[in-house]
């Protein structure tokens, strides 16, 4: 399962636009341009957040902006503007990036102070005189 979106116009909500957005279980692909193309993709399991962005216009033409924050080098803050079933989109990136994190065995955790995280402690009785 995946989805295919154009980014639409903000006014009205047309498929004006010769950007196209390709979510599959495995990657996003950005695709844009006329005549000179880009493609840009980032792996799902890198994907460690997502938001979901309305104006009031976006609200209006019934659209959305979705946000990918990973840890993909070329575009650390991925988004996928103004699209069509957007909510459905981030329910989406949000379930299948953590199923792709697990299927490849890999993990996005952070520890702000570098010390060990509070299920560590729990596990560890040398914590326990704090």
């Amino acid at each position: 399962m995946g989805y295919t979106e154009k980014k639409r116009c903000l006014l009205f909500g047309l498929p004006l636009s010769f950007t196209t957005y390709n979510i599959t279980e495995e990657l996003i692909s950005v695709t844009s341009g006329l005549l000179s193309k880009t493609e840009n993709d980032s792996y799902l399991y890198k994907v460690v957040d997502v938001r979901l962005e309305q104006s009031f216009l976006e609200r209006l033409f019934g659209l959305g902006t979705v946000r990918c924050f990973g840890g993909d080098v070329t575009d650390p803050d991925l988004r996928l503007k103004h699209i069509r079933h957007a909510r459905e989109i981030k329910d989406y990136i949000f379930r299948q990036s953590e199923s792709e994190r697990l299927r490849r065995r890999t993990m996005n955790t952070m520890s702000i102070d570098g010390g060990p995280r509070t299920s560590e402690m729990a596990m560890d009785d040398s914590y326990r005189d704090f």
